[in-house]
């Protein structure tokens, strides 16, 4: 097959995903739904992450998790026990959530009007950054363990994101991990992105990220009202 021909049909195939990505953003709009697509390599500890936020969050607003992994039901089964209406969807082969994946999961939630939905993307750092899937934004999360030159290893995924969480900071002090260096390659490749440190472990950091969560749902709320007038 020519290169012509694979660069045709890739467009073919993120053309589709885009307009289901716009029908699904204007179904979460139109039910005052703030939606996260998390990313991050295998292991960064996103489901940790969403365990512990999901299961605060819920306090004050209605929260729901669509789980990515290509086998298992392992993490949905993890943030149900926490309290949390999440649906599984296993991509087999596939290394990364579609739209419409999302269309069909968000449809066996319960109504979450006035919440969050946390998207946990399958764990890899390439193919999820081209793929929206009608999300508020992308976080990218990225664990100290896996050392501080990731920006520049995948540099799509990273300017992709609006935000970027640096998780396991707890480790910092068993670790040789320069955060400025990390954050300074983030922002090489995307000047705008924002920056949170925290710990899924021992909760520190979170506050911040709960902070940052609010101020992304206020601004769609105002957002949506300019666009009601």
């Amino acid at each position: 097959m020519s290169r012509e021909r694979v660069i045709q049909i890739e467009r073919d195939i993120l053309s589709k995903n885009n307009g289901i990505a716009a029908h699904n953003r204007a179904l979460f709009l139109a039910n005052d739904l703030l939606v996260f697509n998390l990313l991050s390599s295998p292991g960064a500890g996103k489901t940790t992450l969403l365990v512990r936020a999901a299961s605060e969050l819920k306090r004050s607003r209605p929260v729901g998790v669509i789980e990515g992994d290509q086998h298992t039901s392992n993490d949905a089964e993890r943030i149900r026990a926490a309290g949390v209406p999440s649906i599984q969807v296993n991509t087999g082969k596939g290394c990364h959530l579609d739209a419409a994946m999302i269309g069909e999961a968000y449809r066996q939630l319960p109504l979450l009007t006035g919440g969050i939905l946390f998207i946990e993307n399958v764990g890899n750092l390439i193919c999820p950054a081209a793929f929206d899937l009608g999300e508020a934004c992308k976080i990218v999360l990225l664990s100290i363990t896996e050392g501080e030159d990731k920006p520049l290893k995948y540099p799509d995924m990273f300017a992709a994101s609006s935000l970027m969480v640096i998780n396991k900071i707890d480790l910092a002090p068993l670790l040789e991990f320069d955060f400025g260096k990390t954050i300074g390659y983030a922002r090489r490749v995307n000047p705008n992105i924002e920056v949170l440190l925290v710990s899924a472990r021992t909760g520190e950091g979170l506050g911040a990220l709960y902070a940052w969560i609010d101020r992304r749902a206020w601004h769609q709320r105002r957002a949506v009202e300019d666009i009601r007038r």
